[in-house]
């Protein structure tokens, strides 16, 4: 997203067209000129949901290499990384619909200190339960042979803590480390939505009944329209935690829908606004 920068002699302080000053030396504008309104109606539950484009950001969270490649920290603890790689298809074709629409594309990830002082015993127990084994930031030995380096489990600038191949983040795109289940706990997060001045958050990623149902229920307490997408989310626990995770996000915290629904409903927008130029041209 655009930062500081002149147009028509003013100086924009601010992410440029959505929460900004435009400063000249005898006036400072506070209006914040709004974008025109990008609504599309979706089909989503328990209703459906017409939202602003142009204040909507989606919110991708732990797809890392720690939780969804082979030689990641889970892989080698031998959990079945089907779920977590699942999502990865529909996420690849959100992210590239939506970056084609300006909608801001955000990846909150782990990402810890290496001397752990940004973990609470707490946090550390709860990938840690027996005392013993690969925790939080523990070296994470591969097979030999296997041509990945060992890593440090979720720490900072580490392979693991690295978001898979397969989706690829564009420089345009803003990352965001956590250091807790909620992507909004003590991270700058909240910050950076309201300077976007987003409003409307689609979540996916993984797990979705810990760190996304974690940060979707912060953001609703925040006060944001939140979003799941059902098939861009996935998780390692038993069927009933993701049963009672929807469950929970229609009933207390906001919506859900699909790719499929919010692709098809950008696709079929963008058609009639095609053909509505066309007849205007004739």
């Amino acid at each position: 997203m655009p930062g500081p920068g002149k147009s028509n002699d003013r100086t924009v302080l601010g992410t440029t067209g959505r929460e900004f000053y435009a400063v000249t030396p005898t006036t400072v504008d506070l209006s914040r000129t709004p974008k025109e309104t990008h609504a599309v109606k979706i089909k989503a539950a328990p209703q459906d949901v017409l939202i602003d484009l142009n204040k909507t950001a989606l919110i991708v969270i732990d797809m890392q290499n720690d939780f969804c490649a082979p030689a990641g920290w889970m892989g080698s603890l031998g959990v079945d990384l089907a779920p977590t790689r699942k999502p990865i298809e529909p996420i690849k074709r959100v992210t590239a619909t939506l970056r084609a629409q300006n909608v801001p594309i955000l990846w909150v990830n782990w990402g810890t200190r290496p001397d752990r002082l940004n973990l609470s015993p707490g946090t550390l127990y709860t990938f840690h339960h027996a005392g013993s084994g690969v925790g939080i930031g523990d070296l994470i030995h591969t097979p030999p042979g296997s041509a990945q380096k060992s890593s440090r489990a979720l720490q900072k600038d580490n392979w693991g803590a690295a978001i898979v191949d397969e989706l690829a983040p564009e420089p345009t795109d803003i990352f965001v480390d956590k250091h807790r289940i909620s992507g909004f706990w003590d991270t700058p997060l909240d910050s950076i939505l309201r300077n976007l001045a987003a409003r409307t958050l689609l979540f996916a990623g993984i797990n979705a009944d810990e760190c996304v149902l974690g940060t979707l229920m912060d953001a609703n307490f925040h006060g944001y329209d939140t979003i799941m997408l059902e098939d861009c989310v996935g998780t390692t626990s038993p069927s009933f935690c993701m049963e009672a995770t929807i469950y929970n996000v229609r009933f207390c915290f906001g919506f859900t829908m699909t790719s499929d629904a919010l692709i098809g409903a950008l696709t079929n927008q963008a058609a009639e606004k095609d053909a509505a130029c066309s007849v205007a041209a004739k």
